[in-house]
């Protein structure tokens, strides 16, 4: 039997990444495009799902981006209840295994003959083929085929069962304490961690004839608990609204189970069902389960607001977090019959950019004093939100550009475009400085003294041009802006002092090679950040009042040559450069 249930959820895995390998990427991207309204959201949790056979994958996706800032709780709930109807279509198809005919084509249809063919054909594309497409459908298709020889399997270890007196009277036991049969169907979803699998095992346990419906309804409810270990799991670490999608997810099936296990037995105990000591069946579990969790949605769906309301209370806010709270601007392409209106909110998605960089850039560096996984796991979902940010902002601002605009529109366009890439740059040099923090974490190494405090004093140095940039950019003030290309002059003469005083260092002994070369590429990476909010500044700068060119190297050539260029280098040298140099 447990052989069997080995290739039934191998079988499963592999037909699920198969299909999610085959859709080219595009689940995420649905997920997020798809989900303003929740009755569309449960429907496409349910597609999606059906789609994948696992629930427990398309919360995970769900809990990822929320995670990753792409998608807003409330969204994501309706996608969670659609997972639940999604779900079932896998013990719809196992029912398929009852289907008794004549036909020639019904009986082909039948998993037993269906199976071999789907692993035969299967076979042949996955080992024949030299197409990806090709063998992603033949893997699929041996999923198939492995998930119902792993059905067969338990089926024919388990028929001596219905033999068995103490097999009988176990299960009689759920019939009789209904929170038993809850308990057992949560338990043991949640160890192998899909309902789908576990509601396999319960039918192939039904071919025994020894499970009634009394003794099935609890198991199916308590599986329903059980499938909720996984996005749980995929929640932690993560950020505190993709814990609140996992606990909406636990609520909304608690809550389900209780009320549906309430309504059954209130009923059984008036009325009475005339079904309810009789033999359930493959289809009548199938059956159960699609009618438990569509119940369970269409009750829970006008109270969504209530279900985020729950996960917010049960997962607070921490005042002490450092995690910065994102919401999402909405870049809509009905805003772009106001090409202005569209241009200020693009504007704004950018300012995110660069806030979530700036916030990574202060991570990245705390990390060459002190590492910790859970600061890189920060830095890369953060990343991952900025680039996500700038493939949204240059399609908006690409699709914008094919409107009728003024000149001022569409020079601003090329304005947001190149900002959008230096902030997007910004992110990725924090990224490659966390990078070098843990290659010193893993070659047990440290910076000396000296050499962190060098380190200190050029980030200190860079997070403020980080801010002056950003406010240029968000104000469009040029005043703003001429403080930026002094100070990175300051930045460019720290880098190479500090670099050959490192050096130095290191011939003398001071420092070892696996702290010596982290540190400089941590500086050149410094450095690069530096340079980037110099563009920024440049791009802000060469606009005037009217939103006409001026050329960049004039620009930057008469700044250079203004004595308020100098009086405020000297600031910034007195203010940085100077303590290094002591």
């Amino acid at each position: 039997m447990f052989g069997g249930l080995a290739l039934f959820l191998y079988g499963m895995s592999i037909l699920g990444s198969g299909l999610e390998r085959i859709s080219g990427g595009r689940l995420e991207s649905t997920l997020e495009k798809l989900t303003s309204n929740i009755f569309k959201a449960a429907l496409l949790g349910a597609l999606v799902t059906a789609a994948i056979q696992s629930s427990s994958a398309t919360t995970v996706i769900v809990v990822g981006l929320v995670n990753a800032r792409v998608l807003k709780l409330r969204n994501a709930i309706g996608v969670i209840m659609g997972a639940n109807i999604g779900t079932t279509i896998t013990a719809h198809i196992i029912r398929l295994t009852d289907l008794e005919s004549s036909n020639f084509i019904l009986s082909i249809l039948k998993p037993t003959a269906l199976a071999p063919l789907a692993s035969l054909i299967g076979i042949l594309l996955f080992m024949g083929s030299k197409r990806a497409r090709r063998r992603d459908i033949g893997q699929i298709l041996l999923g198939f085929g492995i998930l119902f020889t792993g059905m067969f399997s338990m089926e024919a270890a388990v028929k001596p069962l219905a033999d068995l007196p103490a097999f009988s009277q176990m299960f009689a036991a759920f019939g009789s304490i209904p929170l038993l049969g809850v308990i057992v169907g949560a338990v043991v979803t949640a160890v192998i961690q899909s309902s789908s699998a576990s509601v396999g095992i319960l039918q192939a346990l039904s071919s025994t004839g020894q499970i009634t419906y009394a003794m099935a309804f609890p198991i199916i409810m308590g599986q329903n608990i059980g499938t909720t270990i996984t996005p749980i799991l995929a929640s932690i670490g993560a950020s505190k609204n993709a814990k609140r999608a996992a606990c909406v997810h636990i609520t909304f099936n608690i809550l389900g189970t209780v009320i549906f296990l309430i309504g059954c037995y209130a009923i059984q105990y008036t009325i009475g069902f005339p079904f309810w000591d009789l033999s359930i069946d493959k289809g009548g579990i199938a059956n159960f389960h699609t009618i438990f969790n569509v119940v369970a949605t269409f009750l829970f769906i006008p109270f969504a607001g209530i279900l985020e309301k729950i996960a917010c209370t049960v997962v607070k806010d921490d005042p002490q977090s450092n995690e910065i709270d994102i919401t999402t601007v909405t870049l809509d392409d009905r805003l772009m019959v106001s090409p202005g209106l569209a241009l200020e909110h693009a504007r704004e998605a950018v300012v995110q950019m660069a806030v979530v960089a700036r916030h990574n850039f202060i991570n990245a560096v705390s990390l060459l004093d002190a590492f910790d996984p859970k600061t890189v796991d920060r830095i890369n979902e953060n990343e991952d939100v900025v680039d996500k940010l700038e493939n949204r902002v240059e399609t908006y601002l690409l699709t914008l550009s094919e409107k009728e605009l003024s000149e001022s529109e569409s020079r601003e366009i090329s304005e947001l475009l190149h900002t959008c890439g230096e902030f997007e740059r910004v992110a990725d040099h924090a990224q490659n400085i966390a990078e070098c923090a843990e290659k010193l974490f893993q070659s047990k190494s440290n910076l000396s003294k000296r050499a962190s405090e060098e380190m200190h004093v050029i980030s200190e140095a860079v997070k403020e041009i980080l801010d002056l940039a950003i406010e240029a950019f968000k104000k469009a003030n040029v005043q703003v802006a001429q403080n930026v290309e002094p100070l990175e002059e300051v930045v460019d003469e720290m880098e190479q002092i500090l670099r050959d005083k490192h050096f130095e260092r290191l011939r003398k002994g001071k420092c070892t090679l696996d702290s010596a070369f982290p540190f400089v590429e941590a500086l050149s990476n410094i450095e690069r950040i530096a340079d980037l909010c110099s563009n920024v500044a440049e791009s802000v700068g060469t606009y005037d009042g009217d939103r006409k060119s001026i050329d960049r190297h004039l620009y930057k050539k008469a700044q250079v040559q203004s004595e308020s260029y100098q009086d405020k280098y000297i600031v910034y040298t007195t203010k940085y450069l100077n303590r290094i140099k002591k």
